[in-house]
């Protein structure tokens, strides 16, 4: 019997919704290897939507990395773990929050 392919693992998924047109949304999985150029094993998508256009948002994807999104501006990310992307995601969202 083969090992078969495994499977990504959803490790955390959360909706936030802060009034009738802002929310945020996170959602991280373990993937079974890294997906390039990234060297870590996570795949995630977090975005901050105001009146249904996303002002920030983190992801990393084949071919670009880890990246940010802000405001239509993409820069690039340094991934040091799940923990800390978090924390930067909310850091992001709280300043987003007190200047609007």
């Amino acid at each position: 019997m083969g090992l078969g392919r495994r499977k990504a693992e959803l490790l955390f998924r959360e909706r936030i919704v802060f009034d009738d047109v802002t929310l945020a949304e996170m959602v991280v999985w373990l993937v079974p290897a890294p997906v390039p150029p990234a060297t870590h094993r996570f795949k995630y998508r977090l975005a901050y939507v105001v009146g249904g256009e996303r002002v920030l948002g983190y992801d990393n994807e084949r071919g670009k990395g880890d990246h940010r999104h802000y405001k239509g501006m993409e820069t690039s990310y340094e991934f040091v773990s799940i923990e800390q992307l978090l924390a930067d995601f909310v850091a992001d969202i709280e300043r987003e929050r007190r200047s609007s």
